[in-house]
């Protein structure tokens, strides 16, 4: 049923409102006045958020990597609320450990939770907020979307995906009025190293000189990060709060020099094989 409130305040969905940004973004968005579903796993991890705020509050259990779980929570928030006008995909988490390491259970876990199951999501409401007229979708990526390192190559390629799926999602959508934008945060105070980290169960010699270093960046790097998950939280709700919201909001210095770097370098090395590179087309006239 409804809520009866007549409150013209956003209702979000949040994939992963247990711990770390999906949690901050819910306490503050209901602080501000907003409505939230909160979701989890387990229930019981944000059934706190519902009791402190029972009238813009709903916590729900939600598994993003099975397609009737996602189907069953939509259909709830629906059914209370009324509508959605913000999705946030928060939920996946890391896989540390060098593609010849990791075992095929291990990548495709990483796969069915930060793809799949950000697009089986997503693929429930969209026809809600086309239908509506509005909304905006956020999906949670990470500078490892943008540059891949020695160790992280399985969460390389879930946040690559994430990025492309969602550039051309913004512009499926764009002609019904729904906003799509990509958050890329580097290391914030999250639990990314802690809880929502993995290590791959096999470990080998051969690469200790490369992703030795990342394992040992894992290990000791726990809240240490720059980057204050608050103001990352802040920076979300600004994004949708904007009349002209960004593709893509890079999140932390570290990020954002590290970025500049990449397409320093990559505009030196088009450079550099520019010649090869215009030569493969076929002749003008052809």
């Amino acid at each position: 049923m409804t809520t009866s409130s007549t409150s013209i305040s956003r209702v979000w969905f949040i994939t992963g409102s247990s711990t770390g940004f999906g949690r901050l973004l819910a306490e503050e968005v209901l602080r501000r006045g907003d409505r939230v579903v909160a979701t989890a796993r387990d229930r019981a991890r944000v059934a706190d958020l519902a009791a402190s705020y029972p009238d813009h509050a709903l916590a729900l259990s939600l598994d993003v990597t099975s397609d009737d779980s996602i189907e069953a929570a939509a259909a709830a928030a629906l059914a209370h609320f009324g509508r959605v006008d913000v999705l946030v995909n928060n939920a996946g988490y890391g896989l540390c450990g060098a593609v010849e390491e990791a075992t095929e259970i291990e990548y495709h876990s990483v796969i069915d939770t930060n793809v799949i199951g950000l697009i089986a999501m997503t693929r429930v409401l969209l026809p809600h907020l086309r239908q509506q007229g509005s909304g905006h979708i956020i999906n949670f990526s990470s500078i490892g979307g943008l540059i891949g390192s020695a160790g992280w190559s399985y969460y390389n390629l879930t946040k690559f995906a994430v990025e492309g799926f969602s550039e051309g999602l913004a512009a499926e959508m764009k002609p019904f009025g729904v906003h799509v934008s990509i958050i890329e945060p580097g290391p914030f105070r999250t639990d990314f190293l802690g809880r929502s980290g993995q290590l791959t169960e096999h470990k080998m010699p051969e690469y200790e000189a490369t992703v030795g270093k990342t394992r040992e960046y894992f290990a000791s790097q726990g809240g240490k990060q720059r980057g204050d998950p608050q103001k990352a939280i802040e920076a979300v709700i600004t994004v949708v709060e904007a009349p002209q919201p960004p593709l893509h909001l890079i999140l932390g210095k570290l990020a954002h020099d590290r970025y500049r770097t990449k397409l320093a370098d990559w505009s030196k090395s088009m450079d550099e094989w520019q010649a090869v590179t215009l030569g493969a087309d076929f002749p003008e006239g052809q």
